[in-house]
């Protein structure tokens, strides 16, 4: 692949429970890496991120949609402990895995009792929905925090992230056994169009090689077992599609 060349990999949820996971994940990368808030701006952008994760997590049974995954999973497994040629030590290793992140989760708190509990994060959350509401003359005690030692606010950040551990672990497993259940196969576009079935996947994996100077995304619609999807120039005014496009496609 030349260094013009890069292939990108468009994700799309079938359904509510896989849109809700991938937000989560998306939440708590963004957190990994914001974690060193070493100034107002840093700062503020990981609370953001923090707030989001919040209001996602309040708005349905993400544990119980997630341990629920586990043990289908784990019964998947068990189910491939059968098949000829199976790796019998990695599949035991896998199911010992998603079974102690069950117990993990099923006995961690609220999940986002800690972190919506605590006064700084509380205190900013507040604010966040107010243009300009989190200047120092708005929140004096973050002001305050942001002016303690760095060792002070890592360690904070650490028990936040580690409260949100137990989340993390399960749903790392989930998805990364979910994006490995189906491989890529090539596919190709008609005038920028391709519809296909789904077969009760949660996910939609497409793969695209961008070229610089044919820059296309793919917009993706579908519900269960249909989707659709539109290859769209990135310059809407002069860019185009080329009739036929070839893309990979995983149905997971």
């Amino acid at each position: 692949m030349s260094d013009a060349t890069s292939a990108i990999i468009f994700e799309h949820p079938l359904n509510e429970k896989m849109r809700s996971w991938l937000r989560i994940e998306s939440s708590l990368q963004q957190l990994e890496k914001q974690r060193h808030l070493d100034s107002q701006a840093s700062s503020l952008a990981f609370f953001r991120t923090i707030a989001e994760l919040i209001e996602i997590l309040e708005r349905g049974e993400v544990r119980s949609e997630l341990l629920k995954e586990l043990d289908r999973q784990q019964a998947k497994l068990k189910q491939w402990l059968c098949a000829p040629n199976a790796d019998t030590a990695m599949i035991q290793n896998l199911a010992g895995q998603l079974k102690g992140r069950s117990i993990a989760l099923n006995q961690a708190p609220r999940l986002s009792q800690y972190i919506k509990e605590d006064r700084i994060i509380s205190m900013v959350r507040q604010r966040l929905s107010i243009p300009g509401g989190c200047c120092s003359f708005d929140l004096p005690t973050l002001h305050l925090w942001l002016h303690l030692p760095q060792s002070v606010r890592d360690e904070s950040v650490k028990n936040w992230l580690d409260s949100l551990r137990p989340l993390q672990q399960a749903l790392e497993s989930i998805l990364g056994l979910i994006r490995h259940s189906a491989a890529f196969t090539p596919k190709n576009s008609h005038n920028g169009f391709y519809q296909g079935n789904a077969d009760e996947a949660d996910l939609l994996r497409l793969k695209l090689d961008v070229v610089l100077g044919e820059l296309v995304y793919p917009q993706v619609s579908g519900y269960k077992t249909r989707f659709a999807i539109r290859f769209l120039p990135m310059d809407s005014e002069h860019g185009a599609v080329p009739a036929h496009l070839s893309f990979e496609l995983a149905c997971c």
